[in-house]
């Protein structure tokens, strides 16, 4: 039985209530409530087909937020600052000797954008639809299937049982929905768009059998200057009942099942107005004629078919805790997660947020989940909604590849294509090199300009070699040559090209400069000035060293799969670069040094772990890579930790992948635990400092989830290297993916391994480690070394 019949039969038997749903709805796998949303941040459902979404309060009168992800403020900008080659001799000059103070004057003056700001996301607007039920419901349920990508409502008013359903789907490129009423005639309302500003034309129209809903908007310049201009639709189909226009509302009555059907289309992907405007329709046309339960078919097995891939399962909570609604048992996951079925629950969630949010279509430019994945509720949106690459964009997509969607991440390649040329032009006129260069923000146009004026944060031009990495994994996870030789590589030889040229000598090594440690800051030492004040610009941060080593490493690892000989020009230069960059120094504690030279730190507990990355998401300094490195990471992890570190939801989610990566299976638990004690909402958004929904946190809890159990780095794939034996004694997954393309499933019971299969995707060879390092058998042999993936046929015990 699917889920909207589920509900149709227990409401009708009427002993719907919430001991008796939770037993039906599977805690891993759904959301659900006994009351309808009260505030957008922390109650609605989400769902989308990765370019259009939907976010559900689930009231008596309905609201729904509607998003397309191209709906931004404004066109193109040129933010080029115009000093700023000139300027950049004086600058590092200033730096090299520790005229820290007067340096950050220069580059606030000389480097900053011409316009602060890249353009910032928006939204459609809202759908209201006002059944008259905001007070009396009974049976009240509302839920979300992170297997299936749907949502719903349900509820008794008046002795009439209700549903809505709500889906996205993917293959249609719409939005659609369904209301029913289990008496004849009983489901009448009126509904309308609204939005803040810059609507251009609201309308509603009845048609024979239904009507529709029209709202034509603009980013809000004027016509010359070239604003992003959006037409959205609601078709709303109503057989045998009646329906009325007032101004820009629609009300039907006498209605027993209504469907809507709906789509947005934008300027950024269509030349004129006429353009987008004959897409809505023909998409609608062509759904109508499909039919609602077709369309919802094709969603839900289009969804399933990504999402079904890959499970885990850590038993059943005690003392029916997955029972409850979802709010309640995150209430309770405040005091001490009991319920561990709300992690594999905040697991699922995370990869259904990222289907939701981007999936790439080849017949349109396809943009990646942004701060907050798709959904926002503004005209401007927390934290502009921007493509924060100095961590927040890479760790949407760390669940990618090892969770098996790593379709899902060639949306975010789409934006680095757009970019690259901005990049190009940036690199160029403002450092005087060839390649490209990001900074620590994108928008839907690739504006590769630094962001804001911001001391901590601005000029940070290491934003294309953190995303080139998600290209190399791509190809790691896949084996996809193809991508390899025409994506992956010509970009990795654009960015290695520009820091060849941008880095400096300095002390013997390469060094960047002017640059930051991201977002945190250091104080002045005696012998710089000016001493004792609280600055960031330096040369030389750690984070550069090790982006740097990874663009020139996996530039050479992708020439040698891809045969391009030792004698090639880009190869040549980054063999000759590599051994340059400066190598990661030990502080007088042992710690990793996070700036050229042990600073006084201005915020010890810096939500930013930038000097680990190599740590995670890199490899550089895995214990299985670089035993001394490994031991100093830790320690600072151990000193970030224990002043405060983790204090935003997406960097408590680091946290997990940090100590997961150093094989510390409780430590990392820990932080899963204190993850639920304060950021996810009431609906499983993640926040910062209790408030601030912002989605990366989501991704990164399901990757570091991941990590525990799986993980492919360093030419190795190991099982269960940081497992929580005391937190989750016993489990299973399946489905997870290995680079080197294996499929992988493993079993585990009171803390121990038991078996893993293991299917290649590829041919290739496979190094395997098992928990930690113990003898393992494979197809009943003794495991003595590296073996050929085809051989992996039947799976490894103990």
């Amino acid at each position: 039985m699917n889920i909207q019949g589920i509900f149709k039969y227990t409401i009708l038997l009427g002993w719907l209530h919430a001991t008796t749903i939770g037993a039906v709805l599977d805690g891993d796998r759904f959301l659900w409530y006994s009351e309808p949303a009260s505030d957008w941040e922390t109650g609605v459902l989400a769902i989308g087909n990765g370019r259009i979404g939907a976010a559900i309060f689930g009231s008596g009168n309905e609201v729904i937020t509607l998003n397309e992800d191209s709906i931004w403020s404004g066109p193109l900008q040129n933010r080029m600052p115009t000093r700023g080659l000139q300027a950049l001799p004086k600058i590092r000059q200033q730096l090299v000797e520790d005229n820290i103070t007067e340096a950050t004057s220069s580059i606030m003056n000389d480097m900053m954008p011409s316009v602060s700001r890249e353009r910032v996301y928006s939204y459609f607007g809202n759908l209201h639809l006002d059944f008259g039920h905001e007070r009396g419901m009974t049976n009240y349920v509302r839920w979300l299937d992170t297997r299936q990508g749907n949502a719903g409502i349900s509820y008794t008013y008046n002795g009439i049982n209700y549903t809505r359903e709500y889906i996205a789907s993917f293959p249609a490129g719409i939005l659609a929905a369904r209301f029913t009423a289990s008496k004849a005639g009983a489901l009448s309302f009126n509904t309308t768009f609204t939005r803040e500003s810059n609507i251009l034309a609201n309308s509603a129209s009845a048609t024979t059998n239904g009507g529709l809903l029209t709202m034509r908007g603009s980013s809000g310049q004027s016509t010359k200057n070239d604003p992003i201009l959006f037409t959205g639709k609601g078709q709303f189909i109503a057989d045998n009942a009646h329906t009325s226009v007032s101004g820009s509302t629609l009300s039907i009555t006498g209605a027993t099942e209504v469907d809507l059907f709906f789509d947005i289309e934008t300027s950024y992907r269509h030349q004129t107005q006429q353009k987008l405007e004959a897409e809505v329709d023909r998409k609608l046309k062509a759904s109508i004629a499909k039919g609602y339960t077709d369309i919802r078919d094709g969603a839900i097995a289009d969804a399933t078919a990504l999402l079904g891939r890959a499970s885990i399962n850590f038993g059943k909570s005690p003392n029916g805790a997955a029972n409850l609604p979802t709010d309640k048992r995150i209430k309770m996951a405040r005091k001490g997660l009991d319920d561990t079925q709300l992690a594999v629950l905040a697991w699922n969630y995370g990869r259904h947020l990222l289907v939701a949010s981007s999936r790439h279509n080849d017949a349109d430019v396809s943009l990646p989940a942004n701060l907050l994945g798709l959904w926002n509720n503004r005209t401007t949106s927390a934290w502009g909604g921007k493509f924060t690459i100095n961590v927040n964009l890479e760790m949407n997509y760390w669940p990618a590849g090892q969770t098996n969607i790593i379709e899902t991440q060639e949306s975010m390649f789409s934006l680095l294509k757009i970019a690259k040329p901005r990049g190009e032009e940036m690199a160029q006129k403002l450092y005087g090199c060839n390649g490209t260069v990001f900074h620590h923000n994108l928008d839907l146009w690739g504006d590769a300009a630094p962001s804001d004026n911001n001391t901590s944060a601005t000029m940070w031009p290491m934003g294309a070699a953190w995303t080139v990495q998600h290209m190399m994994d791509h190809y790691r996870f896949t084996g996809d040559a193809g991508f390899l030789l025409h994506t992956a590589y010509p970009f990795l030889t654009d960015v290695a090209s520009f820091y060849r040229c941008y880095a400096f000598d300095w002390q013997g090594s390469k060094v960047t400069g002017p640059s930051v440690s991201p977002e945190n800051s250091f104080i002045v030492p005696k012998n710089a000035s000016v001493a004792g004040s609280r600055k960031a610009y330096d040369i030389a941060p750690e984070m550069d060293n090790q982006l740097m080593r990874d663009v020139m490493e996996s530039l050479l690892e992708a020439a040698k799969a891809l045969n391009i000989p030792q004698t090639d020009e880009d190869v040549k230069e980054a063999t000759k670069f590599l051994p340059l960059i400066r190598r990661p120094a030990i502080g007088s504690y042992g710690q990793i040094l996070e700036w050229r030279s042990e600073y006084k730190e201005a915020e010890p507990g810096h939500r930013h772990l930038s000097p680990l990355y190599g740590l995670h998401p890199s490899f550089q300094f895995s214990p299985l890579v670089n035993e001394t490195l490994s031991r100093a990471a830790n320690v600072l992890l151990n000193h970030r930790v224990a002043n405060g570190s983790g204090h935003t939801g997406w960097s408590r989610a680091w946290l997990i992948n940090q100590y997961a990566r150093l094989f510390s299976g409780a430590k990392a638990w820990k932080h899963v635990e204190a993850w639920f004690a304060k950021y996810p909402t009431s609906n499983l958004w993640n926040t910062d400092s209790g408030q601030g929904f912002q989605i990366d946190g989501n991704f990164g809890i399901t990757s570091g989830i991941t990590e525990m159990i799986l993980q492919s780095h360093a030419g190795i794939v190991h099982i269960l290297p940081a497992l929580p034996a005391a937190a989750l004694p016993t489990g299973n997954a399946r489905g997870l993916l290995a680079r080197g393309g294996f499929e992988v499933d493993i079993d585990w019971k009171e803390g121990t391994f038991q078996k893993a299969a293991i299917r290649p995707q590829r041919g290739g060879r496979l190094q395997l480690r098992v928990s930690d390092g113990t003898s393992f058998k494979v197809n009943g042999e003794l495991y003595k070394g590296p073996i050929q993936a085809v051989e992996i046929c039947h799976g490894l015990d103990p």
